[in-house]
């Protein structure tokens, strides 16, 4: 049974550490083969979020109704032109994939791999990550986030957009189930030292992560993309940080964690 109760209380403690954004949707043209694929999929896979000051909540996704079975679930954040997301469901085909991003060309692009490889287990999300996090996906539902090289707003008056601070931290663990995994990668060194420093102070007390010691629910190994082979080739070392939701002990008695019997 979902607690309502619990997701609210989470969103309300993202609310105290805001992440302040100025969100729009990138604006990009499409190639004739990316109207195509807009065309003949999004409707099927995509779904867009409302925007602007006047939008209503978004309703809370039925995650295993929305991909029509019952699988873990991994939400990436900030899909890019998809090449990882694709790659990396085809390699997992029992897993199904949230992507989110707000780059129409990149979304198409993605569209484009699903069709040619006939992937099916891929869900796409234009819109902001954060509102995904706190309106649409429920508390203790995704097996796995993924955010691959997230923009690093190096300029220090620009910190506060970060996607990853206090409150969008708790927010993941939240989402996550316990033995989730939550995976960053970053080639930004200052932005490296950020996350470190954000995953070292989470309140133990609330929903946090912490470093994955045993085997990972998901798969780790990304392929190396157009970007990241860029950044090697610069000297720009890429940073990972793999950190899972706590299991709880189990129940002296030997039940479950909650004391109710196995």
């Amino acid at each position: 049974m979902r607690n309502d109760g619990a997701v609210n209380n989470s969103a309300d403690r993202s609310r105290l550490y805001p992440r302040v954004t100025s969100f729009r949707f990138r604006r990009g043209t499409l190639t004739a083969g990316q109207q195509r694929n807009w065309d003949n999929l999004w409707p099927v896979l995509g779904r867009d979020l409302q925007t602007g000051a006047e939008r209503i909540p978004e309703p809370q996704l039925d995650l295993d109704a929305h991909f029509g079975r019952t699988a873990p679930k991994v939400l990436e954040i900030g899909s890019g032109t998809g090449v990882s997301t694709a790659a990396m469901a085809a390699e997992e085909p029992d897993v199904d994939v949230l992507a989110v991003e707000v780059y129409k060309p990149g979304l198409a692009q993605l569209l484009g791999l699903i069709g040619r490889n006939g992937l099916t287990n891929v869900r796409l999300i234009r819109g902001d990550a954060t509102v995904v996090l706190r309106e649409l996906i429920p508390s203790s539902s995704l097996t796995g986030i993924r955010l691959f090289f997230p923009d690093p707003w190096p300029k220090k008056r620009h910190h506060k957009r970060r996607f990853v601070q206090t409150g969008t931290l708790e927010l993941m663990a939240d989402r996550l189930v316990p033995g989730g995994v939550l995976h960053i990668a970053t080639d930004h060194a200052d932005y490296a030292e950020w996350i470190a420093e954000k995953l070292a102070t989470q309140n133990p007390d609330r929903p946090h992560v912490v470093q994955l010691t045993r085997e990972s629910p998901i798969l780790l190994e990304r392929p190396t993309t157009k970007f990241e082979g860029r950044a090697e080739q610069e000297g720009r070392r890429v940073n990972e940080f793999v950190y899972t939701r706590p299991i709880p002990p189990a129940s002296p008695s030997g039940g479950d964690p909650d004391g109710s019997p196995s």
